[in-house]
């Protein structure tokens, strides 16, 4: 973990410094069984609270050395990363070349300095909504808590104030409205995953529910 980490680590520097971009995660760009679009569909469990700013707190914790609560001030006053990058619904929609900007996860996890012990990273929002993820997953070089799209400020429809995005997996790994980010020394199924959506969530393999072939009940 500790030399992936690492690597990781110094594509980010080198892309923050324009030197370097993302690496792809597969020589097809389109993942199997999805479909391009040009707009950006709303998808979410159909509750879009309202948090205003002065409200707003994300709270950064479990098996780290420095816990914390940032407020909005606190978040906006991080270091600031844009990034480029394609998104793939497991409703089978894909937009290229969406363009994020926020706080990278590597500026969060040298904030709160995961222990050894962390392997996963648990996601919660205002609206409910919970995800899980690993630790390496989330420590990719295109990971961040994005606060902005193509220069605007996140909409609410679109998960504002701030959501996670997570480009190399299905979109419903990185939480909308996010609030709570809890690192785990085990695995915490979220939401969609304890209602048979696969754990792994890998677009290139179409991993997209826990029993290959067969949708949850209720998979639009």
């Amino acid at each position: 973990m500790k030399d992936a980490y690492i690597a990781a680590k110094e594509r980010w520097a080198r892309k923050m410094a324009g030197q370097h971009k993302s690496t792809p995660r597969s020589a097809d760009r389109l993942p199997p069984g999805q479909h391009l679009v040009q707009n950006f569909p709303v998808l979410d469990l159909g509750v879009r609270p309202e948090v205003p700013l002065e409200k707003w707190e994300l709270k950064i914790h479990g098996k780290v050395e420095n816990p914390v609560t940032l407020n909005w001030q606190q978040f906006m006053a991080l270091p600031q990363f844009k990034d480029t990058s394609d998104f793939h619904c497991v409703t089978t929609w894909s937009q290229y070349d969406m363009t994020w900007e926020g706080v990278a996860f590597f500026t969060i996890a040298d904030l709160v300095k995961p222990k050894p012990e962390a392997g996963y990273v648990f996601f919660k929002s205002y609206d409910g909504y919970s995800t899980s993820n690993t630790l390496s997953n989330c420590m990719d070089d295109d990971v961040l808590i994005a606060h902005s799209y193509n220069g605007n400020q996140l909409s609410k429809e679109h998960g504002g104030p701030a959501r996670v995005i997570i480009p190399k997996l299905y979109a419903w790994k990185g939480a909308k409205f996010i609030r709570d980010i809890t690192f785990l020394d085990r695995d915490n199924l979220g939401f969609w995953e304890v209602r048979g959506y696969s754990n792994t969530a890998d677009p290139w393999t179409e991993d997209r529910f826990a029993t290959k072939g067969q949708p949850p009940p209720g998979f639009p």
